[in-house]
């Protein structure tokens, strides 16, 4: 194999918001510090960096430097070549847009990226049609196609594109939010524009889908079946979504729609809950978890839910993880499995298997979890 050119983008505070319930970074890095936030871009790009390893003697790794690539790249024994000129102390858009643009100006031959919708949307402004990229989730919300399922999947595919064992591509869209307005709880989202990615869908993520006015009365069967079987003096923790949020509107108490509540005995413990917070509730106590899937993805944890860190899933316990999910969203994923992708891969090892998923008041469907 001839000597390859990688090009690695790091946005090293990507995600930071997500597990201290600011919903994303942008604007909140400063807030998300504060409250404890630890980033996690890194670790997920070394992660998939890690499945490049039985080439690193036939890798360049073109990067930013410092956080921005060169530290991680260097840390792990690859040959590398940092951009300099591209400041890495206080990292922005314009920051990753001109990173972009310097990859591309030294004929990478596919570009990996660590970051989130907001990453992705600026090295879609950067980018040339011609180019290759590949997306490392490590945001909160990351709606965009261009991601690998999980940095595993990320590296496994970068593998199979540099060993030239897959030459097909795909143009899959570039979508992100008004993070402002998401905080509100309103949900508004907007095409960018297009990216060139390695197709092979068994490693890439589905593009994230509403959910349909007319799966109401499902939600509400679901929510019913949910309020009616709760027990007494129990923590229950209420997951993020449209279909969980019915659960809090039959017991007719203020909720969080892109955030996690705590209640018990039908009354709100603490809305818009988060990581040690909701520790300081649950331990040694009963607590139960209710999550729903993200449409057309199918993950359970690892997207928009990041408040529901590895601790605090560990403390609840698998076997107090009810899934719920309409008919119609379980069949628009086709067969594909439950997704998880926590950050931890311990954890998500552990959270492999089969689950019962309520689809209505008395209907259960079994479905799959897997990491990939």
């Amino acid at each position: 194999m001839e000597r390859k050119r990688l090009g690695l983008i790091v946005n090293p505070v990507a995600g930071v918001g997500g597990s201290v319930g600011l919903k994303g970074s942008d604007g909140c890095v400063e807030e998300a510090l504060r409250r404890g936030a630890i980033p996690q871009a890194e670790n997920r790009a070394r992660a998939a960096l890690a499945e490049l390893l039985p080439l690193r003697e036939r890798i360049t790794v073109f990067t930013g430097m410092g956080p921005l690539g060169e530290e991680l790249a260097r840390g792990l024994g690859f040959d590398c070549v940092p951009a300099d000129g591209i400041p890495a102390e206080h990292t922005s858009g314009g920051t990753t847009r001109a990173l972009a643009a310097w990859l591309q100006e030294r004929g990478t031959d596919l570009i990996l990226f660590a970051g989130g919708d907001g990453t992705a949307r600026d090295v879609y402004q950067a980018a040339r049609e011609e180019t290759v990229f590949l997306g490392i989730p490590a945001g909160v919300k990351i709606h965009s196609p261009v991601y690998a399922r999980n940095p595993k999947a990320a590296g496994v595919l970068a593998r199979l594109w540099l060993e030239d064992k897959l030459r097909a591509v795909s143009a899959c869209e570039v979508l992100d939010i008004d993070e402002a307005l998401y905080r509100s709880e309103v949900i508004n989202t907007k095409l960018y524009g297009y990216l060139t990615i390695p197709r092979e869908r068994r490693y890439t993520q589905n593009r994230k889908s509403g959910t349909p006015p007319s799966e109401e009365s499902a939600m509400e069967s679901i929510a019913c079946r949910i309020v009616d079987g709760m027990e007494p003096d129990t923590y229950y923790l209420i997951g993020a979504g449209t279909t969980t949020r019915c659960i809090m509107r039959q017991m007719g108490i203020p909720n969080t729609l892109i955030g996690v509540d705590l209640i018990r005995n039908r009354k709100v413990v603490e809305n818009d809950i988060y990581g040690e917070r909701i520790l300081r509730h649950i331990r040694g106590n009963r607590a139960k978890l209710i999550v729903t899937i993200t449409g057309g993805q199918g993950f359970l944890f690892g997207r928009g839910n990041q408040q529901l860190t590895p601790e605090v899933i560990r403390a609840v316990g698998r076997e107090n993880i009810q899934v719920l999910a309409t008919k119609e969203k379980l069949f628009q994923l086709r067969g594909q499995p439950l997704l998880v992708d926590t950050g931890d891969a311990e954890l998500d090892a552990s959270l492999r298997g089969y689950y019962r998923v309520a689809t209505s008041y008395y209907e259960t469907a079994i479905c799959r979890v897997d990491t990939e």
